[in-house]
């Protein structure tokens, strides 16, 4: 990794999964939703999949918080499931819990997160930083849309996820957590490793998205 060695991780990161990501901020599903050509019933089915995603990430924190490598990105400040659920209450009713189930491609993200938090802090740290970063950068595209496209109140009820309400400056906030990744206590080959996460992870939000165009396809 010599070519590489003088790079930031968090750079190598970004680059090396940048194609990935665009393929995925550009699926069909995200791209009809950020359109306006999707119904508030696909925002509110994506959502219910976000909530079982975090669910994974955030069951598993507690136990991974004194972890030398996954243990510094533990950070309350971020966490969603509370206002995951708070969406849900507003866009489902107060029986949302009532026949929510995953999408396989949801669970098979959410086993995965599971899996690695328990045997992998490290690749831990890839799924963590591929969700949560996100939400803090183009989530906000997605709670511009849906107020607009739905009119739900600024950061308000049904887009309280995107809402960081304790984290004043996102980007000083991403700033220090791209440097936590440059600290990461990781040698170059677990690094590399954590890459490899990073795009499995980018694959199972692109298998999410593929499984939502095909529950709302758009009239011919």
């Amino acid at each position: 990794m010599d070519a590489t060695a003088a790079t930031p991780f968090s750079t190598l990161i970004r680059t090396v999964t940048h194609e990935q990501h665009t393929e995925v901020n550009t699926s069909t599903f995200m791209s009809d939703l950020l359109d306006s050509r999707l119904g508030v019933d696909a925002f509110t089915r994506y959502t219910e999949q976000l909530w079982f995603v975090y669910r994974a990430l955030e069951d598993a924190a507690d136990s991974l918080r004194n972890d030398p490598v996954a243990g510094p990105f533990i950070q309350t400040e971020l966490m969603r499931t509370t206002e995951l659920e708070r969406d849900l209450a507003y866009l489902r009713g107060a029986d949302w819990r009532d026949g929510l189930v995953p999408l396989p491609a949801t669970a098979a993200y959410g086993e995965r997160i599971t899996e690695c938090a328990r045997t992998w802090p490290a690749g831990y740290v890839a799924h963590h930083y591929t969700r949560y970063l996100g939400d803090l950068s183009g989530g906000q595209i997605v709670r511009d849309t849906a107020e607009k496209a739905w009119g739900f109140e600024r950061k308000g009820d049904g887009v309280r996820f995107y809402v960081f309400e304790k984290i004043a400056n996102p980007a000083a906030f991403k700033r220090s957590y791209r440097e936590l990744l440059d600290q990461v206590n990781a040698d170059d080959l677990e690094k590399q490793r954590i890459i490899d996460e990073c795009k499995r992870a980018f694959d199972f939000n692109g298998a999410i998205f593929h499984a939502l165009s095909g529950e709302f396809p758009l009239s011919a």
